[in-house]
Formats: structure tokens, sequence, C-alpha cells
């Protein structure tokens, strides 16, 4: 740490993202991407003379990204905030209406960002335990003075919160913002999009980086009231006005477009999904029922940490987490059918060899 760092940023705790080896090819399956590709529409979008074109500045206010994004989701273009990624969007949340000491709350067990954000702002952070089946009970918030931030359907967990709960939470304290992080909704099939421009204090985060396939291209977007996504522009043109290149929002704009292949891609992950999970059972494991695109697993015979070890020996790569709530647990991206076929053969040999 130098002498130059200012104060309130010495006590933050960088958030550790999912390990990312080149020692060898690896099955990924710790950072919930996905193995597809992209539409075949954003192959055709990145053309010559899009690369062309990376001579001039891209447009600041990505009219033409946010017209698509509006389109497909039944909004108008001034209800659509754009970032690069999902977490530089919450960024933009929390700088444009949170200030140092305000008040926010958000599940013991959720996406770790959260807490690293709330300690960087300096915000008066409040986690709330979740249930012991890592449920979360919108009870539990229903009567908090403070803002509130969640993932639905939840990370690590799987776990979602039906949406007629959150309009409840929404509708109880108008003037409590409620921020709602879905980038594992399109998996479920529900989503609290349709309440972001009924309800003035619900913002309703979605990324490109796992249903859409594009983790690569760090694209983000929050859908909300027009006074909302107006005041998060200001910031951003106070920050960085050119977040989005002209490349990436070319990609974006085709793969929004191509809703077919969108359903194509979510039908195929969840079928992987539930039939990785019964392949799990079947070998005894308990497994969280999940939402996402990914399970929250362990087995009675290996502790996780030493499965996750022995996985990785085998060229799969997989998410232990070492907090205490936590680590019974290993999390298992779902990728293709070959690769949980893989996924289970290595499961399988591992378990052999403790039992024997």
């Amino acid at each position: 740490m130098s002498i130059f760092l200012v104060d309130e940023y010495k006590e933050m705790e960088p958030y550790v993202p999912g390990e990312q080896p080149k020692d060898k090819l690896y099955i990924k399956l710790n950072a919930n991407e996905t193995s597809l590709p992209p539409s075949p529409k954003v192959f055709e979008a990145i053309s010559k003379s899009e690369i062309w074109n990376m001579s001039y500045y891209a447009d600041p206010h990505c009219h033409e990204f946010r017209k698509a994004v509006a389109t497909v989701y039944g909004v108008t273009e001034e209800e659509v905030f754009v970032g690069n990624g999902a977490d530089e969007v919450l960024s933009f949340v929390l700088m444009s209406f949170f200030r140092r000491g305000m008040k926010i709350y958000f599940p013991d067990i959720t996406y770790g960002f959260y807490r690293t954000y709330a300690k960087t702002y300096g915000l008066d952070m409040e986690e709330i335990p979740v249930k012991n089946d890592f449920s979360i009970d919108i009870n539990d918030y229903m009567d908090l003075e403070g803002d509130i931030i969640f993932a639905n359907p939840n990370n690590p967990t799987g776990r979602a919160i039906p949406i007629a709960d959150i309009e409840k939470l929404v509708k109880k304290n108008p003037e409590r913002m409620v921020i709602v992080d879905e980038a594992y909704a399109d998996y479920w099939g529900e989503t609290c999009l349709p309440l972001a421009t009924k309800y003035p204090n619900l913002v309703v985060v979605r990324t490109f980086s796992k249903s859409r396939n594009m983790a690569g291209t760090h694209i983000g977007f929050a859908i909300a009231s027009k006074e909302i996504i107006a005041d998060m522009n200001s910031i951003k043109f106070s920050f960085n006005p050119f977040n989005l290149n002209s490349v990436t929002m070319a990609a974006g704009i085709a793969a929004v477009k191509d809703t077919y292949y969108l359903d194509k891609c979510i039908n195929r992950i969840v079928t992987n999904r539930e039939q990785f999970k019964s392949d799990l059972e079947k070998l005894g494991f308990h497994v969280i029922p999940s939402k996402a695109n990914f399970v929250f697993c362990y087995h009675d015979a290996i502790s996780s940490s030493q499965l996750c070890e022995k996985l990785k020996e085998e060229g799969i790569l997989t998410r232990h987490f070492a907090d205490k709530k936590l680590d019974k647990y290993l999390r298992i991206t779902i990728g293709t059918e070959q690769e949980m076929a893989v996924v289970l053969i290595a499961i399988k040999e591992i378990l052999a060899e403790v039992k024997v």
C-alpha cells in the first residue's frame, strides 16, 4: 500500500474472481460463464466496417444499443442504462444514489461484490441471514428503512424469490431503493423487468455474460425509471462517457435481437442442469434446487475443497468458497452435454477412490 492511497480506501477488500489458470486446457466450470458460443448474428456483426470504425470514438450515448435493448424488453431508450459489465452498472448505481454512511442491506450469502462495493463506497452494510435451506425470506426485508440489493436467482445457491414477493417489497416503502441483480434470471424464466418502469424505486440489472454467452465482452445494462437512468447517465458522463466501444455495441445489438438463439441456449443449459442434478443425486450428492446456470452441492464422503482440488487435477475447474457458511458446498457451472459427461465420469472415479 502506497503512502498516496486515500484513507477512505485503505479498508477496502478487493473482490476475488474465480481463478483463470493458463497452465493447461481446462473445462471451466468455476465462473458461471458458458461454453456455448455467442449468437451467429454476432459473428456477422463484427464486420470489416466495424473494425475500420475503431479509429473513431464510439457513440457515448450508446443510442442504437439502448434502442435495441429497449425494443426487446418493451421499454424506452430513456429507461435503459448500459455499461461495461453488470458490475460497472452496479457501481454507477451506488455512485449515483449512495453517499458514505448510508444504510444498505443484502443477504449474508450472495454475490461477493455487494460486500466489496459497500466497503469501497463506505456504506453502512448489514447482512441479513438466509434461511437454513438458503432461501431468502422477503419478510426479513419488509420493514427495513435502508436500501436493499440482492441477486435473483441468488449466487452461489441458485435460489430464487417469487416476483410477487419482490413487488410487495418494492411497494412497501417507495422511498427505499431496491436493486435486483438478474444475472441468472433467464435460466429461471421469471423477471422483475416489467416492474422496473412501474415503480420508481426499483432498479433491475442484467448482463450478457451468462445466457447470451458473452462474458468476454463485459456488457451489462439496467432498466429503471427515466429519472433514475438520467441521473446515472449524468454520473457516467462525469467519469467515463465512452465506457462501451463500437465493436462491443455491435456485438451486443446483434445478440440482444436474436431472441430465438437466446431461448435455444437457455433451454439447452436448463436441460443439462436438471440432468446433471439428477445424476449427482443418484451418486449420493445433496443438491440445492437451482434456477441458475450452476448447481450448489456436496457429498458426505468427501469434502468439497478436496473434490474441487481433485477435479482440478483432472482438468476441471469448479468453485469452492472458504466462507464457513459455504465451505461444505461446491458450485459447478453447467456446461455442454459433453463437458458434463466428462465431469460426471471424473466425479465417479474420485468417489470410487474415496470409498476404497
